[in-house]
């Protein structure tokens, strides 16, 4: 075995730990992007539920409202659309 100096110690024991900070924060990192994608896709069930009950309790007639006033809607787009392309 080849002898070993302080300071070559001193060198191996300072980028070891350089390396373990830089694991670590990675490590955080990950933890915390784990974190929002799982708030995230918390907030997107939650939303889906009450949009899923809100339709469930929609009547008939006010179902018909809305796909209408949606159509309406993108029918104005289309033609707002149609009316630039020939200008």
């Amino acid at each position: 075995m080849l002898p070993v100096d302080s300071r070559q110690l001193e060198n191996v024991k300072g980028e070891f730990l350089k390396l373990t900070k830089k694991e670590t924060m990675a490590q955080r990192s990950l933890d915390r992007r784990a974190e929002e994608t799982e708030q995230n896709n918390s907030r997107l069930s939650v939303m889906a539920q009450s949009d899923q009950k809100r339709r469930a309790e929609e009547t008939e007639e006010q179902q018909n409202r809305r796909l209408s006033d949606m159509a309406q809607c993108s029918q104005e787009r289309r033609t707002k659309e149609s009316r630039r392309t020939k200008e």
